[in-house]
C-alpha cells in the first residue's frame, strides 16, 4: 500500500536521523583517535619504547579503515535490495556496541597482547558499521530532497561531523580539565566509549520511525533490486566508482592530519597540554562547520564537483602553511592554521553527500556511495597518522604539508576526470 503523505516523515526529522548517524559514526571515531594518541599505546602495547607504542597505536586505528569496505559492500547490499531504513538501524547498532565495548577492556598490563588482539577486533567490527553509516545517511538525506536543494539536504549528514567532533573534544577537555593524570589513564578514558551508548539510542529513536525514501520505491517500481548489487556496480559503473574514491581522499587526509596528527604533534612535540591544544580544535572545528554551510548553499548555486574542486585548490595552499604555521611554537598561529585547514575541509567534505550518490543510479547507488567514500578512507585517511608521524620525525613538518597538499591534488584530477567523462 502506497505511503500518503502524511504517514511521511517530517523533513526535520529525515534530516535529523540522517545527521545523527554521521555525528554517532564521527563522535566514535574521534575518541577513538585521540585516545590513541593519548593513551592507547602504553595501555594496550609492550613498553618498548613511547614511539613503538605510539605507532602501534596509531596502526590500529587504521585497522577500521580497511574494515570500512567490507562494511560497504555488506549494508551496500542490503541497503541496495531490502532498503535504506533498516540497514541504517543495523550499521547504528553494530558501530555503537563496538565502541561501547571498547570501554571494558583489560589493558596489556592485565592480560598482554590478548588486551591488543580484544582491541583490534572490536575496531574492526567498529570499521564495518562505519562502513555502511554515511552512504546510507547520505541517502537518506538527498533521496527525500526536492530537485533544487539535493546539496543543501546532502550537506547535513556532513554536519554530523563537527557535531561527533565537538562531541568527542569536549568530553576528552571537561575529563582532562577535571581529572588527574593518573585518573584519566586508569578509567577516565573509557568514560567517552562509555557515553557513545547514549548517542547510538538516540540515534535509534529518531531512524525507527523513517519509511524508505521515494527515489528508492520508484526504484523498485520500475525493476527488481540487482540479485548481487556489487557485481552490477563493477560491471556497469567502475570508472564513476574510481573516480569518487579518489575525489573523496582530500576531505579524509586534510580532516586527521589537522585532528588526529597535529594533536598528537602539539603534545608531544611542540609540549602543548592536551587541554590547551584540544581547546584550540574545539575553537577551528567551529570553521569546518562555516565550510559545510556555504559549501551545500554554493553547490545548489552550481554544482557539487565545482565546489569541491576549489575546495581542492585551497587545500593544496593549506597543506604548504602546515609547517611554517604549525611548527611556530604560538597558539594563535597554530590555531589559525588548524581554522584554516578545517574550512578546507568543509568544502571537500560538504559537497560529498551530493556528490557521490549522484554518480550511480539509485539501484545500486548505496553500494556505489558507500564503497567510494570508504575506500577513499583508507586510501585518505587510514595511512595518515601513520605517514605523517614518520614524515615528520625523519623527514620534517613541511614534508607533512606536501602530503596534504599531494593528496589534494589528486583529488582535484579525479574531479577533472568526472567533469570531462561524465559531465557532472
Amino acid at each position: 500500500m502506497p505511503i500518503t503523505q502524511d504517514a511521511r516523515p517530517s523533513k526535520a526529522r529525515i534530516l535529523t536521523a540522517s545527521l545523527v548517524g554521521t555525528a554517532v559514526e564521527f563522535y566514535d571515531f574521534y575518541i577513538y583517535a585521540t585516545a590513541a594518541s593519548l593513551v592507547f599505546g602504553p595501555l594496550f602495547f609492550p613498553d618498548v619504547s613511547p614511539t613503538a607504542q605510539l605507532l602501534s597505536a596509531y596502526a590500529t586505528f587504521g585497522l577500521a579503515f580497511l574494515a570500512r569496505p567490507l562494511g560497504a559492500w555488506l549494508f551496500g547490499h542490503f541497503g541496495d535490495r531490502i532498503g535504506r531504513k533498516s540497514t541504517l538501524v543495523a550499521s547504528l547498532l553494530l558501530m555503537g556496541v563496538s565502541t561501547t565495548l571498547i570501554a571494558f577492556l583489560p589493558t596489556y598490563n592485565d592480560i598482554g597482547w590478548l588486551a591488543a588482539l580484544l582491541l583490534c577486533i572490536l575496531r574492526f567490527c567498529q570499521g564495518i558499521g562505519l562502513g555502511g553509516e554515511w552512504g546510507g545517511a547520505a541517502l537518506l538525506a538527498v533521496e527525500n530532497a526536492p530537485p533544487h536543494m539535493r546539496a543543501r539536504f546532502g550537506m547535513f549528514p556532513q554536519f554530523g561531523a563537527p557535531v561527533g567532533f565537538i562531541a568527542a573534544n569536549g568530553l576528552f577537555l571537561i575529563l582532562g580539565l577535571t581529572l588527574d593524570q593518573e585518573q584519566f589513564v586508569s578509567w577516565g578514558w573509557r568514560i567517552p566509549f562509555l557515553a557513545s551508548a547514549i548517542l547510538v539510542v538516540l540515534g535509534l529513536w529518531v531512524r525507527l520511525k523513517l519509511t524508505e525514501t521515494p527515489e528508492f520505491k520508484a526504484a523498485l517500481a520500475e525493476a527488481r533490486p540487482p540479485k548481487v548489487p556489487i557485481v552490477e556496480l563493477v560491471r556497469n559503473h567502475l570508472p564513476e566508482t574510481i573516480a569518487g574514491m579518489f575525489a573523496a581522499v582530500a576531505c579524509f587526509a586534510t580532516f586527521y592530519l589537522a585532528t588526529a596528527f597535529a594533536l598528537g604533534y602539539g603534545t608531544k612535540t611542540l609540549g602543548f597540554s592536551k587541554e590547551h591544544f584540544l581547546t584550540l580544535q574545539l575553537g577551528a572545528i567551529l570553521f569546518m562547520a562555516i565550510g559545510i554551510g556555504l559549501s551545500g548553499w554554493w553547490s545548489d548555486l552550481t554544482s557539487p564537483r565545482a565546489v569541491l574542486s576549489w575546495g581542492c585548490v585551497g587545500t593544496v595552499i593549506t597543506g604548504l602553511l602546515l609547517a611554517p604555521m604549525l611548527s611556530s611554537g604560538n597558539a594563535a598561529v597554530i590555531f589559525a592554521w588548524l581554522s584554516l585547514a578545517l574550512l578546507m575541509m568543509g568544502f571537500v567534505y560538504g559537497p560529498l553527500g551530493a556528490f557521490l550518490p549522484s554518480l550511480f543510479p539509485p539501484r545500486v547507488r548505496y553500494t556505489g556511495a558507500s564503497m567510494t567514500f570508504n575506500i577513499a578512507g583508507i586510501l585518505g585517511a587510514a595511512p595518515v597518522p601513520l605517514v605523517a608521524q614518520y614524515l615528520a620525525e625523519h623527514g620534517g613538518l613541511a614534508y607533512v604539508g606536501y602530503y596534504l597538499s599531494v593528496a589534494a591534488l589528486v583529488s582535484l584530477t579525479a574531479l577533472r576526470f568526472v567533469e570531462r567523462v561524465f559531465h557532472r
